[in-house]
């Protein structure tokens, strides 16, 4: 499946995605997907993507503002608020594509996407369904559990590296950066055991493991858990029970709240969801979930 290369403004900035027709009779219902933690629409997401194709679905994947192939400087840098200002861009981008339902649309998020997914259909209000696989939900219970895996020294590290970040933004300079994953006891924003090797399997050549630091002192506040009851479509959360990324009771909060949720749970870890087994069982429950709530055909 070769996707078209689009590109769309968010607030003035260019952002750029992945749009792959559905096939089938009239205008297809859209499955909009976005990545993580600064991942970007190379990073492992086209099995799902081709997926949903084959099943009907028509596909936008975009990158946010500051990573990928989209627009914005400096690059890496992750703020919670634009990335959600870049959601509902994306989406009323797709509602005006030719080929497209623009009463049909399903955000589709992953990790820290899953959080932002949820954001967006809170504040949108019209898409007709979301899913959230494993999700950051809760940026305080994220920080809290990078807190009970690596300790307080490594959190006032992180701040530390924040405040350099901070300091260097106001004056103009370059950004100061640290790893997005690392290995335990590194400077990184996630070095849980298997963060390194299971978040650097998803990048591509090209796709750096950096972030800049200030994101050490946003990501506590970021907290979707409190749109949770305001989303008004069917929500699909797909949960990890051994995640060391995203808590997975801050992800069962959310979904109690949610009005319209459904949980599947896999017993694996927070990166094991992209691969082999757990992706394919993962694919069938939410191909299950869109045929019931947006079907294709």
């Amino acid at each position: 499946m070769t996707p078209q290369d689009l590109t769309f403004d968010s607030h003035g900035i260019t952002c750029r995605g992945y749009f792959y027709s559905g096939q089938g009779k009239g205008p297809r219902p859209c499955i909009i997907m976005g990545h993580g933690f600064a991942a970007t629409r190379d990073c492992g997401l086209a099995p799902f993507a081709e997926a949903f194709v084959a099943a009907g679905y028509s596909v936008f994947i975009f990158d946010y503002r500051h990573f990928g192939a989209s627009g914005g400087e400096p690059r890496q840098l992750l703020v919670p608020e634009q990335e959600v200002e870049d959601w509902l861009s994306a989406l009323a981008f797709v509602r005006g594509l030719e080929g497209v339902r623009a009463d049909a649309i399903c955000l589709w998020g992953t990790s820290f996407g899953g959080g932002l997914v949820t954001v967006a259909a809170a504040r949108d209000g019209g898409v007709r369904a979301i899913i959230a696989q494993c999700p950051m939900m809760d940026g305080l219970a994220s920080v809290r559990a990078v807190l009970g895996y690596a300790g307080p020294w490594h959190l006032l590290k992180l701040s530390a590296h924040g405040a350099v970040d901070m300091a260097r933004g106001l004056v103009g300079a370059a950004p100061h950066y640290i790893a997005s994953a690392g290995k335990p006891g590194e400077v990184a924003a996630m070095t849980a055991h298997d963060c390194y090797d299971g978040y650097t399997a998803l990048l591509p050549a090209g796709v750096p493991n950096k972030v800049a630091a200030r994101v050490s002192s946003r990501l506590m506040l970021f907290r979707p858990v409190r749109y949770a009851a305001r989303v008004p479509c069917p929500a699909l959360l797909l949960l990890c029970e051994q995640d060391t990324v995203a808590p997975m009771a801050a992800a069962e909060k959310a979904a109690a709240l949610m009005p319209q949720s459904e949980v599947r749970r896999y017993p694996v870890g927070h990166f094991d969801i992209y691969q082999g087994e757990a992706r394919q069982i993962s694919l069938r429950d939410q191909l299950d979930f869109l045929n019931r709530h947006l079907p294709a055909a």
